[in-house]
């Protein structure tokens, strides 16, 4: 599997794909919540196992922090090590921007996935998309 830092048009496209199909599709997100207003803004990933995308995500640059977000893997590709693949292509590409802390909102179910990663939970439950997800966050070095 290859992780690239999105840099066309059709490549954006495929992260759409992946991200409308898990969380607008699977999770039912309001396709208006999914894509957003910081889309213009953020480095975009995604994930291919030979030529098909399965994994998206993004990357900003939020008060001095890496924010983390949108990190979808397709079904059939879960518990194979993607999710680690494509967490460690963003977190090289955000040390690059010379920055020190990651931070990420995870939803509950993936908790347990983001702490085998190195990052720490630093919030209470809230709701987002009406999914409870609580912060993380990593130090980067």
């Amino acid at each position: 599997m290859n992780v690239v830092v999105v840099k066309d048009e059709e490549q954006l496209q495929d992260a759409y794909h992946i991200r409308t199909v898990v969380f607008v599709e699977e999770q039912k997100v309001p396709i208006e919540e999914e894509i957003d207003q910081y889309e213009q803004e953020a480095t975009h990933f995604v994930m291919y196992d030979q030529n098909q995308p399965v994994g998206a995500g993004r990357l900003r640059h939020v008060d001095g922090m890496a924010k983390i977000e949108r990190i979808c893997i397709l079904p059939n590709y879960r518990k194979t090590g993607a999710g680690k693949v494509l967490m460690e292509k963003i977190e090289e590409v955000a040390k690059e921007l010379h920055v020190t802390e990651a931070k990420l909102n995870a939803q509950i179910q993936a908790e347990g996935f983001y702490k085998k990663l190195g990052y720490l939970t630093v919030s209470g439950q809230f709701l987002d998309a009406g999914i409870p997800h609580v912060t993380m966050k990593k130090t980067l070095t």
